[in-house]
Parts: C-alpha cells; sequence; structure tokens
C-alpha cells in the first residue's frame, strides 16, 4: 500500500495498531504495554506491526525491523511507534534495544507516542536517538491521552518498578551529570526536614536515615555508593540538599515583588527544591492578603494572585529548567499586573516555544528523576509540563491565558492576574489606539485561544455590525488574525512567542 506523508494520520494508525497487541501470559502479573509501530518507507510504502503479533512479548519495533524487514534497505524510512523505544542496556544481554536496533536500521525520523516511565527507559532511548543523529518528533497531545489511557496499568506499575530502579550499569546512557554522585557532598548535608516531607507526602513507610530508607534513595538515584561510602547525587543535592545553593549556585529561586507604589521587596529560596513551591505560596501571601470583592451581596474573599497557576508554573520550571546552565536561575517577579516565572533553558527538544504558547506541547519531562519526586508529591503532573492545567486554570478564573516566550537563555511564562492586565500589557502607541469597546472585546478574546463573532456578540451584547467593526480593528492592530471563511470564521490571538 502506497500512501502520501501524513503525519497525523500515520499517528492515529499507530494507535489502531497498538490496539491489536497481543497480551503475554506472565505468571508474575506484570502488565505488558499496548504498542503500534508504523513504518513510512521512501517509496511510499507503509508497513505496521503491534506487540506480541508474531511471537508473545517481542516488541513491535524488533518484529517490524527484524522481523518482517530483515533484509530489506530501511535507509531514510520514517518510523512511528506510540511507545517510546527501549534504551541501550535496558535488555538482558545479548538483545538489543529498540533504539539501537532503529539506528542500525538507519531509519532518519522518529515519531514517538509517549515516552516510557519505566526507569530503565524514561526518556534514555529518546536520547539515545537524538545522540545518533535521528530526528525525534512525538504525537499530538490529544493522542498521546490516548495512549496513556489505554495503557493504565502498564504505566502504573512501571511508576512502582521506579522505586527499586535497578543500579546503574556501565555505559549507560545518562541524561544529565546531576545523575552522579555530587563530589564531596555526605548524607549529612541532606535536610532531614526536606526528606520527612518526602516520605510523608510519597506514603514511604521507611523512617528517614535507616537503612531501607537509604536503600530506596540509592534505587531511586537520590544517592550513589562510592569507595564503599553513600552519598548524595546531583539530584538528590537539589532535592534534598540543606543549603543546595551555597555550592549549586544555579539551584534555588530569586524571588521579587514590585508593589503599585514603585517600592520592591526581594527574597532568595535557597532551601532544598521540594520544599520552595510551598515557602514561596506562604511568603506570597503574607505580602500579598486576599482581597475583598464588594461587588457581591455577601462580601466575598478573592485571592490576590492566582496560587494554582503560580504554583504550577514554579514546580515547572524548577522540575524542567536545564541544571547545565550554571550562571542563570529560576526567578519569580510579581508587579500588579503579572506573575513572571523564567527558567533557565529552552524546552527539552522536541517540544518548542510555540507549542507550549499554543498548549499542545507534548508530554515529555527534561529531568525524570526531579519530576518522579513531585509527582510522589503530588506537586506535579506525572507527565508532562502541567500545560493543560496552565490553560483550563486561567480559563476557570477568567484570566487571560498565560504566555510562554523566549528571552535568551531563559524561558519566561507570563500569568495575568486581572482582565484587565491584558491591556495594560499591550504596547502604549497600541493601548491608546483602542476605545472602550475595543479593550473590553480585547479582555474577552484573550482568555481564549480563538473566537467566533456570535461569542464576542453573546458574551458582550454587541450586535455583528460592532462586533465585526471591533474584530477588524483588533485584526489592524495585528493582536488577532483571521482562520477559516464563511460560517467557519474564527479569530485567532496572535501571541508573541519571543
Amino acid at each position: 500500500m502506497k500512501a502520501k506523508l501524513e503525519p497525523r494520520k500515520l499517528m492515529e494508525q499507530a494507535i489502531e495498531v497498538m490496539r491489536q497487541s497481543v497480551h503475554e501470559p506472565r505468571a508474575d502479573g506484570k502488565a505488558s504495554p499496548l504498542v503500534g509501530a508504523v513504518l513510512y518507507k521512501p517509496d511510499g510504502t507503509v508497513e505496521t506491526a503491534c506487540r506480541g503479533e508474531l511471537r508473545y512479548g517481542d516488541h513491535a519495533e524488533f518484529t517490524l525491523l527484524e522481523r518482517k524487514n530483515r533484509r530489506n534497505r530501511l535507509d531514510g524510512s520514517i518510523l512511528f511507534a506510540t511507545l517510546e523505544p527501549c534504551a541501550p542496556g535496558s535488555r538482558r544481554h545479548p538483545k538489543l534495544g529498540c533504539a539501537e536496533r532503529i539506528v542500525l536500521a538507519r531509519i532518519k525520523e522518529v515519531w514517538i507516542g509517549i515516552e516510557d516511565p519505566d526507569p530503565t527507559v524514561d526518556r534514555k532511548g529518546i536520547k539515545f536517538l537524538q545522540d545518533s543523529g535521528i530526528e525525534v518528533h512525538m504525537f499530538d497531545r490529544d493522542l498521546q491521552e490516548i495512549i496513556c489511557a489505554e495503557n493504565r496499568d502498564f504505566i502504573a506499575q512501571a511508576m512502582e518498578r521506579a522505586k527499586a530502579a535497578k543500579e546503574k550499569k556501565p555505559g549507560e546512557i545518562t541524561l544529565s551529570k546531576f545523575e552522579g554522585v555530587f563530589a564531596n557532598a555526605v548524607l549529612d548535608d541532606l535536610s532531614g526536614e526536606a526528606l520527612e516531607e518526602y516520605r510523608t507526602l510519597a506514603k514511604i513507610k521507611d523512617t528517614v536515615g535507616s537503612t531501607a530508607f537509604n536503600r530506596l534513595l540509592l534505587l531511586q538515584g537520590f544517592l550513589k555508593e562510592e569507595h564503599g561510602a553513600l552519598g548524595p547525587t546531583g539530584f538528590g543535592f537539589l532535592l534534598f540538599g540543606k543549603e543546595p545553593r551555597r555550592v549549586m549556585h544555579q539551584a534555588g529561586l530569586l524571588a521579587m515583588i514590585t508593589y503599585p507604589d514603585g517600592g520592591d521587596e526581594r527574597r532568595e529560596f535557597g532551601e532544598p527544591m521540594v520544599r520552595i513551591p510551598d515557602l514561596v505560596e506562604n511568603w506570597l501571601k503574607d505580602k500579598l492578603p486576599n482581597v475583598i470583592d464588594r461587588g457581591q451581596m455577601r462580601r466575598k474573599q478573592i485571592p490576590a494572585l492566582p496560587y494554582e497557576l503560580v504554583r504550577e508554573g514554579l514546580v515547572n520550571a524548577l522540575i524542567h529548567r536545564d541544571y547545565d546552565i550554571a550562571g542563570a536561575k529560576c526567578q519569580l517577579t510579581v508587579t500588579e499586573d503579572t506573575v513572571t516565572v523564567r527558567s533557565p533553558g529552552l524546552p527539552p527538544p522536541p517540544i518548542t516555544v510555540e507549542q507550549l504558547q499554543t498548549f499542545t506541547a507534548p508530554m515529555l519531562s527534561r529531568n525524570p528523576p526531579l519530576h518522579y519526586v513531585f509527582g510522589q508529591m503530588e506537586l506535579a503532573e506525572e507527565q508532562g509540563l502541567g500545560i493543560r492545567a496552565m490553560r483550563t486554570g486561567a480559563e476557570k478564573l477568567g484570566l487571560p491565558l498565560p504566555r510562554y516566550t523566549w528571552e535568551d537563555p531563559y524561558l519566561v511564562l507570563t500569568l495575568f492576574r486581572t482582565p484587565e492586565a491584558a491591556t495594560h500589557e499591550l504596547a502604549k502607541a497600541v493601548a491608546a489606539d483602542l476605545n472602550a469597546d475595543e479593550k473590553i472585546a480585547w479582555q474577552f478574546v484573550v482568555t481564549k485561544e480563538s473566537v467566533t463573532s456570535r461569542e464576542l456578540m453573546g458574551k458582550l451584547g454587541f450586535d455583528e455590525r460592532k462586533a465585526q467593526r471591533v474584530l477588524k480593528k483588533l485584526m489592524g492592530v495585528n493582536l488577532l488574525r483571521r482562520v477559516g471563511k464563511g460560517p467557519a470564521t474564527r479569530y485567532e490571538v496572535i501571541r508573541p512567542s519571543g
């Protein structure tokens, strides 16, 4: 069968093939993932395979590349797989990881559904492909959610296996230098309070400091044995170190509040990373108490900040920043109109700033060990960048949608505190050129990704003539663009990407 290269259709086909996976009978009760793979060849032909299609337990990529195409040249082919290919060293010798087979087959491009949360793979298959010069993309976000839902049991068990991960093997793929032991650090450099908080929220039965608890931290990659003694790894020191910023200057957070009268207040958070979100929230609530909404018959307290969004943005910044950028720190700035979170480093490839800005970024972690801990403490989604929470949280509060931009070397997230903030943020010349109706319309439109003229009429009570005039003006000052024609016409917000 010949087909034109249409990535979305091939992703959907991979999911359909995934559903044909053959359950592997296992005495240990371990759930097998549902995996589908689609190979698009340079001549336009397409072949597929699912897990267990020809033999119980055989990976979909192995079936497709080795069983069905062992004698065929696959140079320049494109592979679509619903699950991250297993990394080198993740399978028992002499078996090769699927990522290695892909490289040996000279596949030029790979589209991956979701990352495999199993600790022997977790983003290391992706990194091996990227390091080998293969272009890697992730499936569309909505398709990733389908894959996750249909692999719920496998993902849950993989998360449990992360609690008992095997120790590293020589030559195993690493994602960061912080996976290794942190120079000269000892167990006493870790905060008992931070470890206890992790133990409590992650529901770990073993007591802090016990042999069993330390063994768990060792298996999770936060301690490492060297010269017969246990010491913190870089990630362990970032998460639980008493004062990580003293020796790891890129750790922690710098925060500043700028008050309406022009004064400001600064605070440096150099505590263990797991404690920073709560410390920041308590500090802000103390400095910015709730306000009273007198527009209601019964007075109602309104938070001075969208704390759920602030926490989500802050946790994402701490988890997903690039810690190899030693000269930059995470930063939080609060003004009368906005909350800005700066996180060093671009999103982990292949995620782009544009995908973040349109809330379509696929699920992928830069630093899986950090993400794992915050996930166990219920401070972060198990996978992804919390992108859905950003959008739905703002919509629930009636606030302008968050904005992502790139200001080298920072990924910048801007959260808006009030509907009016969207107008205040406009360039002075643009704001001065808008009348009252146009400003009110902009404050409504910016809470969505796009609107129709009918939605504008229904929300603001405009007649059709006024709605069209307002939309035309907002397009004229480059705030909106028209998408579609006739009854399907929508007006899409133009959001700066950097």
